[in-house]
């Protein structure tokens, strides 16, 4: 086990571990520490804590000092000289005719590096960009392409759920979504309705999948037919997944059909057919292969 401390240096930021080594640090303080793009300014947003060695994914760096309050006044001059620097790079780009789209600016603590984060639909050539912005700048010049998911995590934005953006607020890392969370949830399967602002299934459809996942198992099939405790059956004809309540297609002694609502605690389940969830799967698999296409074609 090794104690550490958690550093972030955006807001939403993904939190680095590093070691306190003799200074008492606390959350909510800023440190100065050595990272691999150089020396920066971070917020401590984890107090003192043991992990495990394996969590450590590189060498453990200790904290350089904590911030003083010339080391925020530098850190608010760096932001500054970040916006004149977007617009500068904007410039060079309309000038060399680039198609790329620039999505932020940062200057590193020690002002030893410039960095420009763009999207682009390929590959781009921008050697003669960075000789001018070089020239510009005096300094380190680094060009990185991220992609839409990162560009929407920087711009920040409102989901239809008339909130800001999860990834903007507090999701740190983007968590793996798939069309089978939609799925599961019999949410509807059009692209444009679980498709968050950057044009990827959204995030939060993974908040609830878990319950979704333990309710649909003590759930039947559409079209099973069950049994009723203390007698009689009848045809699934749909199900309410949060209230955990099925109806059922009955037919009366007058050889007449009604729909009658039971709890499930009420009914005897048989578990779900291999044959049905073999072709539930198989569907799956081919709406993922038609969002992957999708999402190659917008590219």
């Amino acid at each position: 086990m090794v104690q550490v401390i958690g550093v972030r240096f955006r807001d939403n930021g993904k939190i680095y571990y590093f070691s306190a080594g003799d200074f008492e640090v606390e959350v909510g303080d800023h440190v100065i520490v050595e990272t691999a793009r150089g020396v920066e300014f971070g917020k401590v947003v984890l107090g003192k804590r043991e992990v495990k060695e394996e969590k450590i994914v590189s060498t453990l760096k200790s904290v350089i000092r904590i911030a003083t309050p010339e080391d925020e006044k530098t850190q608010q001059e760096n932001k500054i000289k970040s916006k004149e620097a977007f617009d500068i790079c904007l410039e060079k780009i309309k000038k060399h005719d680039l198609k790329m789209k620039l999505i932020d600016c940062e200057y590193t603590f020690d002002n030893n590096k410039v960095l420009f984060y763009f999207t682009a639909d390929g590959r781009i050539d921008f050697r003669e960009l960075v000789k001018d912005l070089a020239a510009v700048f005096r300094t380190r010049i680094e060009l990185r392409q991220i992609g839409v998911r990162d560009e929407t995590k920087i711009k920040g934005g409102i989901g239809i759920c008339g909130r800001s953006l999860c990834c903007n607020t507090y999701l740190s890392e983007f968590i793996p979504v798939s069309i089978k969370m939609a799925k599961e949830q019999n949410l509807s399967l059009n692209p444009t309705k679980i498709s968050g602002m950057c044009g990827r299934l959204m995030c939060c459809l993974k908040n609830e999948q878990d319950t979704y996942e333990y309710l649909n198992s003590k759930l039947p099939n559409v079209k099973d037919e069950v049994s009723i405790v203390g007698g009689g059956k009848g045809v699934v004809h749909s199900i309410n997944v949060l209230r955990q309540t099925v109806k059922l297609i009955i037919t009366t002694d007058k050889d007449e059909k009604e729909i009658v609502e039971y709890p499930v605690s009420q009914l005897n389940i048989r578990q779900k057919r291999k044959k049905e969830k073999i072709k539930m799967d198989n569907e799956l698999k081919k709406l993922e292969a038609l969002e992957k296409n999708e999402a190659k074609s917008k590219l």
